[in-house]
């Protein structure tokens, strides 16, 4: 653990600012499966069986909604392949590593 000593605490704009951060990560992650599946697919990209296999307990409807949801705040990429049958691989951004 690291120890301050002497250095003044941050002004209350740079609270508020760090505070809103915060605020938008926890709305962005809500959810008891948000923060499982992007571990998930930060460790290799995977298609949708392989993440419901990985992540052990959750639905088909609840995985589908959630990916949709972390697509649309840019914390994984839905690439579609055109093979027969298509093919659908779900892969971490790079703003899910931060």
């Amino acid at each position: 653990m690291k120890i301050i000593k002497n250095q003044p605490l941050p002004c209350k704009a740079e609270c508020e600012g760090s505070l809103k951060n915060i605020l938008d990560a926890l709305y962005v992650l809500n959810g008891k499966w948000k923060l499982a599946l992007i571990l998930s697919l930060v460790q290799s990209s995977q298609r949708f069986n392989e993440i419901q296999n990985e992540v052990t307990g959750i639905s088909s409807k609840v995985l589908a909604k959630e990916l949709k949801d972390l697509e649309l705040n840019d914390f994984i990429k839905r690439n579609v392949y055109p093979t027969q049958p298509v093919s659908i691989v779900y892969e971490a951004t790079s703003y899910s590593l931060t």
